[in-house]
C-alpha cells in the first residue's frame, strides 16, 4: 500500500452463491478524502461498505487499512432490541462509553484518597488514559446527544 493512501482495496470479487455482486474492484483513498457509493439495488454497494469496515470478511482480494485507521458502518437496518424503547436502545448503543465516564468518576474519587505517591501515579495515568478515550468520543454531553437523538 502506497504510504499515501489510508485505505486500499485490491482485485475484491464478491459472490452470492453464482452472483457476483463486486467483480475486479481496485480502490485506494487518500487522507481527508469525501467518497460516495452509487448504485442501483442489488449492486453491492451494502456489501462493500461492510466490507471495507471488516464486518465481512467472506470475500476474495486484499483490503487493507493503514495503521490506525479505523472504518466504521451503520447498518440500513439496525438491530434493535425490541424489548426496549428508543432511549433503551440508544443507552445500549453508548454503554462503553458510559461505562468510560462512570471509571472517570470513580477515578476523580480515587484523588481525594490517602494514597502513596506511587498509587497517586498509577491513578493519574488512569485517568488520563480514560480522560483520553472520552474526548475521543467526544462523550461529555452524552446525556445531551441522546436527547438530541430522542428529538431527531
Amino acid at each position: 500500500m502506497s504510504d499515501n493512501y489510508i485505505f486500499t482495496i485490491e482485485n475484491l470479487i464478491k459472490a452470492y452463491g453464482k452472483k457476483e455482486v463486486l467483480k475486479n474492484i481496485w480502490l485506494s483513498f487518500y487522507p481527508g478524502a469525501k467518497i460516495g457509493v452509487i448504485g442501483s439495488n442489488g449492486a453491492g454497494k451494502s456489501s462493500l461498505l461492510r466490507i471495507m469496515a471488516l464486518q465481512d470478511k467472506d470475500f476474495i482480494g486484499s483490503v487493507r487499512a493503514a495503521p490506525n485507521i479505523t472504518i466504521g458502518h451503520v447498518p440500513q437496518e439496525p438491530r434493535l432490541n425490541e424489548s426496549k424503547d428508543v432511549l433503551g436502545n440508544l443507552e445500549e448503543a453508548v454503554e462503553p462509553i458510559r461505562r468510560l465516564l462512570i471509571r472517570s468518576e470513580e477515578l476523580g474519587m480515587k484523588f481525594g484518597e490517602d494514597l502513596s505517591p506511587e498509587e497517586m501515579e498509577k491513578v493519574q495515568a488512569q485517568f488520563d488514559r480514560v480522560q483520553d478515550a472520552i474526548n475521543a468520543a467526544d462523550a461529555w454531553d452524552l446525556d445531551r446527544k441522546l436527547e438530541m437523538a430522542m428529538d431527531a
